[in-house]
């Protein structure tokens, strides 16, 4: 696609936090493309970490800049339910440990913004992403998906602003208020929403150093969780989560109910160096208190509900459809592909899991199900009355082994010479 010239943009959706950094970015649109700017601030739970004031603040510093169409929008019960519960019914981890909270909510993000662009007229949309992680690739790719002429702009691949000290000095040149702790170096920087947090750079970036305990946000220390465990039952319906302790909830008010037991029990804490999409390493710091115990008894449900076959299929599926969560490819045919197949195979997980959360663990304590694969009578070491016969065990191995005693008898006789 062709660079975009200053005079093709008239007006541009902005993926706005409220932060310095989008809010330069707003003003640099302004001044850069003369375009007129939309703001779009998503809360996807981040609000109840971070106290619940950045949303005004993001709109009032909007209007402060001159902006008159503001959307800031409560999305929670869409991220989850949408988003991140089609995910979980995937088991899906990248690199085998990342449960992809930031990565999920990328595309509804993106959905958003080229829905908002229709809406207004917008002939683009921006994002506050640099050209070093794996966002501005998710941001973009999944607004082409959506709309292919669709104009995007990354302001961290275009201007001429390097340092902190350029942030400020511009903001200071375009009367954008710096509050005082924030016009040094922050520490590391980070990325939260309802699923999880991650922190990265600075203090964070030797993967040889421990991570200051001031990084976690969402979890106490699992040692100074409480000695009592704590016991839950979840229920599920078609591979999804609709209940605690036998009370119904929404997706999203599940997934905050199980980020309050994640947090009390120090549950979820994940330190990894990831390969991201764009070339390079990067260690990060990861909380995702609900995720971790939803994935355990997802898991525990499954294996009483799924076929075997099904279930091997699913678990060699994952590694690819968490790839392209991770790569940004949400609305790709190969995504919706493996998501028809995934959701085929959750028409019969239902049940409860019943979980002990204790200093960082989840233990699996009970699951049950009507639609249960599991059976005592074939299972059992007492007489079986005819539900098994062990006999058959016999021709099973020797079909089996016939191969193997083949291929044996081949590397004797060539071994001899």
């Amino acid at each position: 696609m062709a660079k975009i010239k200053k005079g093709d943009v008239k007006k541009v959706v902005l993926a706005y936090s409220g932060g310095l950094d989008t809010s330069i970015i707003l003003k640099w649109l302004q001044t850069e493309y003369g375009a007129e700017v939309v703001t779009f601030t998503a809360d996807l739970g981040q609000s109840e970490i971070e106290g619940g004031k950045e949303l005004e603040e993001a709109k009032r510093k909007a209007e402060n800049l001159g902006i008159t169409e503001i959307y800031i929008e409560d999305v929670r019960e869409e991220f989850i339910r949408d988003f991140v519960f089609p995910m979980f019914r995937a088991n899906a981890v990248y690199e085998g440990v990342y449960l992809l909270g930031t990565s999920i909510a990328r595309p509804l993000i993106s959905k958003r913004l080229i829905e908002i662009a229709r809406e207004t007229g917008a002939d683009a949309i921006a994002h506050g992403a640099t050209g070093k992680g794996n966002d501005q690739v998710r941001f973009e790719l999944a607004a082409y998906a959506l709309d292919p002429d669709i104009k995007v702009i990354a302001p961290w691949r275009e201007w001429d602003l390097k340092s902190r000290t350029d942030l400020i000095e511009f903001a200071e040149e375009h009367q954008i208020q710096v509050a005082k702790d924030k016009r040094g170096e922050a520490p590391f920087s980070v990325d939260a929403n309802l699923l999880h947090s991650s922190s990265e750079g600075k203090v964070l970036e030797d993967p040889a150093v421990d991570s200051p305990e001031y990084v976690y946000m969402r979890t106490i220390d699992p040692q100074d969780a409480p000695d009592k465990a704590t016991d839950i039952t979840i229920g599920f319906e078609k591979g999804d989560p609709v209940s605690i302790d036998g009370k119904a909830m929404s997706p999203a008010v599940l997934l905050t109910a199980l980020n309050k037991l994640g947090h009390d029990n120090g549950i979820g804490r994940l330190d990894l160096v990831e390969n991201r999409f764009v070339g390079m390493k990067s260690r990060g710091v990861y909380e995702t208190p609900g995720g971790t115990i939803l994935l355990t008894a997802h898991r525990a449900i499954e294996s009483i509900t799924l076929d075997r076959g099904a279930g091997h299929l699913k678990d060699e599926l994952m590694p690819r459809y968490a790839e392209l969560i991770y790569n940004g490819f949400w609305f790709s045919p190969e995504r919706e592909m493996l998501q028809a197949a995934i959701d085929a195979s959750q028409t019969h997980v239902e049940g409860e899991v019943r979980l002990r959360l204790y200093k960082g663990n989840v233990i699996v304590l009970g699951r049950e199900s009507p639609t249960s694969l599991y059976s005592e009578e074939l299972v059992t070491f007492e007489d079986d009355e005819g539900a098994y016969d062990q006999q058959d065990a016999h021709g099973f191995i020797q079909l089996n082994a016939l191969r193997l005693r083949t291929l044996a008898a081949r590397d004797a006789k060539v071994k001899k010479g």
